[in-house]
This record gives C-alpha cells, structure tokens and sequence, in this order.
C-alpha cells in the first residue's frame, strides 16, 4: 500500500509537470517573437534619428542663411518617406515574385495571420523600412542645398520612397531578379539605400546645377559651412544610429544567434567607422598640410557607408580596412568633383555613393557566399535604374514646377526668401 501511494503520488506531481513542458515550446516561439518585434521597433526609432544626423550635418555645412531650410528639407522628407512606403513603397517591395522585376503595389496594412512563422510584427517591419527610406531622400537633400526649391524636392522625394527605391530593393530584399539570379549580396544598403541615394543626388546636382558663384572658370570657389561642430554632432548621431541601422538589418534578436550576429556588426560598423576617420585624418595632413574638419567628417561616413553591405562576416582587422579605404576614397572625391565642377554641398556623392560601390564590390574578400560578378551585376544595374529614373524625374520637374530657386532668393538666402526667416538672425542681419 505504501509503496501504490508513493507511485500515485509521483505520478500525480508528474502530470502538471507534463503540461508545463508542453506549454513549454509556445511560451518559447513567443519570447522569440516578442523580442524581434521589439528589437526591430527600437532599432527603427533610432534609424530615424539618422534624419536628425543628416539634418545638423547640412545645417552646419550650408551657409548660415539656409540653415533653417536644411531643416525644413529633412523633415519634409521623412513625412514624405513615410508616406509613400505606406502608400505602394512597402508592398512594391515585398510583392515581388520571386526572380522578378516589379512588384504589386498597394497600401501596407498590418498582416499578422501567422506570427509565429513570421517572426515579428509586420508593422515592425514597417517601421523600420520607413526610417529607412528617409535616408535615401536626406543623402539629395544635403548635396542639392542652398538652390533646390521646397516643392521641388519633395516631390523628387516621393518618387524615390515610393517609386525608385523600392522596386531597385525588390530585386534584392523582396527576392527578386539580383538574388534569385546572381546571389547579390547587400546585407543593409551599402548600394540599396545609399548608392540610390548617392546616385539620385549625382542625377540631380547635374540638372539643378551648381550653386550660383561656386565655379568660376576652372577654379571652384569655397563656401564654408555655418556651423562645424554641428555638423561634427551630426557625425556622430549618424555614427551611433548606424549601429541600429546596420544592426537591425539583422530582423531578429530573438536566439543567442542572433544576439551574437547583432553584436558582430555593431563592432565592425565601429570599427569600419574609426578607419574611415583615421584614414581622412592622415590623407588631409599629407595632402593639404592640415586636418580637413568636413572631410574626416565625411571619412566616419564613408566609413560606415563602406562596411554596410556585410558588417557580419569581416574580421575586426578587416572592417577597418573597409572602412579606412572608405575615408580614402571620401577624401579623393571631394576634390573629384570640384574638377567636374559638380556641387555637392555635404560631400554625400563621395561618401554615398562612391563608398557605397566600393563597400558592395569588396563583399566577396570576406564572404564566400558573394561572387564579384554577382556584386558587379548588383551595383551596375541598380546604379543605372537609380541614375535613370532620378534624371527623368529631376528633368519632369526642371521643365515644369522649376527645379531650383530664382537668382534674387539664392542670393538672399532660402531662410530668409523661402521660410520668411532667418536661423541666426543676430549673425546674418547688418
């Protein structure tokens, strides 16, 4: 008898054992599920603020009379973006069929049937495309400044965040001709967000023009920014955001996998970031005899442009080598354009889209999964479409709205001709 009592109440204190390890596995695809929607959600908040970075940046670099219209600019931008993602962006993205070209658009709407085989919330996923996309249009904000018209850029904008942007995405992201066909590899953007933005700011500086005064002859004439060490703080938030930027492209944090992925990239994106600092610092006290303020400035973005494509796989010693050839490259490519006479206000050509390239092209030297054709294909044909479709829109709206401002409010000022008003009124009145 003793002995049944003791087996009855074994088993009994086994039973609701039973049931918790069966409760066990959905209480497991839901912590999961819960920390990705989370990470991807802050990771989103804080992408945003590199809007913020992109925003001091041209303030600081433009002149002190269109400070306040650099603001303006940016802000429009991120409402625009938003917009048009939820409009046809997100789904002209992901509604691609597999090995194609173009996607189905339509309005985003939440689709949450299958969470648990999803992974995360799709408004996270949302979220984060949408702060992402305003990147694209802040990088053509900052090298049109001081000339383009309000009107002009905004709806140049909402044809690249709903337009342009997404379908050279879905040939990527949204599985399409690129990774089906050529297994291009662009783990963040190094080409898809930020050599379209470069790109679509190249289409664009050539068909606004230069800035009244900028070139004369074949000499270019420098215009010092406003305000430097607002600029520098720009630096630096673009610096710390990329680790939520590049980090989040990542879309999980829910396995130890993933945490160590995440953590992965945040250190190589730092380390690419110091390279590319390092290296502007040394090639300007060489070339000019004196450290160069905004090109090191543009040397930690061109540094974290560079490593953006796979800041997974890279050794830390490689990522700054990534980078550091990133801050070379930023620092030959300033003066570049002045050759060219082409009039990139923050220096965004050079450290978006030519660090963008070469951030894409170098992938295969740490990924064997990459082949240099499938990066050469990549950035080759997303290059041409994004440069292609930026000129005919800037072109459409040169030949009807007017692209850039009249001769009376350039000289005036955007702040003061444009917005009524001034960013530094006790420095810029008489």
């Amino acid at each position: 008898m003793k002995l049944r009592r003791r087996l009855a109440i074994a088993v009994a204190l086994l039973l609701p054992s039973a049931a918790l390890a069966q409760e066990a596995a959905p209480a497991s695809e839901t912590s999961v599920y819960l920390f990705n929607t989370l990470f991807l959600l802050s990771c989103g908040a804080i992408v945003l603020l590199m809007s913020a970075g992109f925003c001091m940046i041209e303030a600081g670099l433009a002149r002190a009379r269109n400070a306040a219209s650099a603001g303006l600019k940016i802000i429009a931008a991120v409402a625009v973006a938003a917009m048009m993602v939820w409009l046809v962006g997100y789904n002209l993205l992901h509604g691609v069929e597999p090995g194609g070209f173009l996607g189905t658009a339509g309005l985003f709407a939440p689709t949450d049937l299958d969470p648990v085989g999803r992974g995360r919330a799709s408004a996270a996923d949302f979220i984060f495309q949408t702060a992402s996309v305003a990147i694209v249009a802040s990088i053509v904000s900052g090298a049109l400044a001081e000339r383009v018209r309000l009107s002009a850029f905004m709806i140049f904008s909402a044809a690249l965040a709903g337009l342009i942007y997404p379908i050279a995405a879905s040939w990527d992201w949204g599985k399409g001709y690129l990774e089906a066909d050529w297994k291009f590899y662009d783990f963040a953007g190094s080409t898809i967000i930020h050599s379209v933005g470069g790109w679509a700011a190249l289409a664009g500086a050539l068909i606004v023009g230069a800035r009244r005064g900028r070139f004369q002859g074949k000499r270019a004439t420098p215009m010092p920014g406003s305000n430097l060490p607002l600029s520098a703080l720009g630096a630096f938030i673009l610096w710390i955001s990329w680790f939520a930027f590049n980090g989040g492209a990542q879309l999980a944090f829910g396995s130890i996998g993933d945490a160590i992925a995440v953590a992965n990239v945040i250190v190589n994106t730092n380390m690419a970031a110091s390279g590319g600092v390092i290296a502007a610092i040394i090639m300007t006290s060489m070339i000019y005899k004196r450290i160069d303020l905004t090109i090191v400035i543009n040397g930690a973005i061109g540094g974290l442009v560079s490593i953006t494509a796979d800041p997974l796989s890279p050794a830390i010693w490689q990522a700054v080598l990534i980078g550091a050839f990133g801050g070379v490259i930023v620092t030959a490519g300033v003066p570049a354009l002045d050759r060219l006479r082409i009039d990139d206000v923050v220096g965004a050509i050079p450290a978006h889209l030519f660090c963008g390239i070469w951030g894409t092209l170098v992938v295969p030297w740490t990924n064997a999964d990459a082949s240099i054709l499938g990066q050469l294909v990549g950035a080759a044909m997303i290059g041409a479409f994004a440069f292609a479709m930026s000129a005919l829109v800037w072109i459409a709206v040169k030949y009807s709205i007017g692209a850039r401002v009249n001769s009376d409010q350039e000289y005036a000022g955007l702040d003061k001709s444009t917005l009524g008003l001034e960013a530094y009124p006790e420095f810029t009145r008489a």
